[in-house]
């Protein structure tokens, strides 16, 4: 299986590649990828140089252009679009239906990658994408099981990409509204989940606050360590109790799953992290690149020293273990 990889900035491109990345994933420097933050992503000269340099080492350049376009801005978009099949992108990766007609219409050569934005979970809408665009791959939603995955692949005609590490979205994805309605800032749209514009810790007492636009997402005693302020890994009063009502903040990891999903039929392995630092990228590829061609029997002893590099140094299996709350 190929090992898709993040990179946010060119030096975390470069680390990608030369840590063994099959193919690594980027994008823009504006609001037509999902991780449109300050200080990310890439300008055309810089892509260009990107790509040069992974083909040089064998390596493949997917360009992310995975928000959803806005009604008369359109151009914005069909702009990134040319840019990226002009600089040499291997694939793009597309969430937005009217982009994939705009991007088959005009470039009917250029490889089609549906994103896990598009939220396409079942055979047919896989094979609806397949027929309508010449999608030759398709990111399924973090929220399908392995034995989900095993179902669709025999009925669909394109390859599959899942997530194995990283973040965990648990909305469905391309649907989530809840940063949009804490900060006007729309992930699907303007690329940015709880932006850090939007940030605030402040001292109550002996708590740490974490706030998110006018809303309260978290308290930390002291001694606890304070994530990051995501209102869908906040914690809440319900009922009698204070508890993380959607998910905890930990990361997915499901690299020991990974012989099982070989056998359901996903065709590559993908990291999220294309906000993270090129030291944190270099680790993880390299590691996930050793598991991979290890025996099974050593996989874990390898895999156990990136349980500190997730989200509060905890790791989920996400929906492959478990059901939602």
């Amino acid at each position: 299986m190929e090992l898709i990889c993040p990179a946010g900035t060119p030096a975390a491109f470069r680390e990608a590649v030369d840590a063994g990345a099959d193919a690594v994933y980027c994008g823009f420097r504006d609001e037509t990828n999902a991780r449109n933050f300050p200080g990310l992503n890439f300008s055309r000269d810089e892509l260009r140089t990107a790509i040069d340099y992974a083909r040089r080492h064998g390596t493949q350049t997917f360009v992310a252009l995975n928000t959803f376009m806005r009604a008369g801005n359109e151009e914005i978009w069909y702009r990134a679009a040319a840019d990226a099949v002009a600089l040499g992108a291997d694939a793009l990766i597309l969430a937005d239906f009217g982009l994939m007609a705009h991007v088959t219409e005009r470039y009917p050569e250029q490889r089609l990658h549906v994103s896990v934005q598009a939220s396409a979970s079942n055979a047919d809408a896989i094979n609806f994408l397949v027929d309508a665009f010449n999608a030759k791959r398709v990111v399924l939603p973090r929220t399908l099981t392995i034995a989900d995955i095993a179902r669709i692949a025999p009925q669909i005609r394109c390859e599959i990409e899942v997530f194995v590490f990283g973040g965990l979205c648990v909305m469905a994805e391309g649907r989530c509204s809840l940063s949009s309605y804490a900060t006007g800032k729309s992930p699907n749209m303007n690329g940015v989940c709880s932006p850090a514009s939007h940030v605030r810790y402040r001292q109550e007492g002996n708590e740490l606050v974490s706030e998110l636009g006018d809303y309260t997402i978290n308290r930390f005693p002291a001694g606890e360590a304070a994530g990051y302020p995501t209102l869908c890994k906040g914690r809440f009063d319900i009922a009698d109790s204070r508890a993380y009502a959607f998910e905890d903040p930990v990361s997915l990891d499901v690299m020991g799953e990974i012989d099982a999903l070989a056998a359901a039929g996903v065709s590559a392995l993908k990291i999220e992290g294309r906000q993270r630092g090129k030291a944190y990228v270099a680790e993880v590829v390299s590691t996930l690149k050793r598991a991979l061609s290890a025996d099974p029997t050593k996989r874990a002893a390898l895999l156990a020293g990136l349980r500190n590099l997730s989200e509060g140094q905890k790791t989920t299996s996400g929906a492959y273990e478990k059901r939602w709350r």
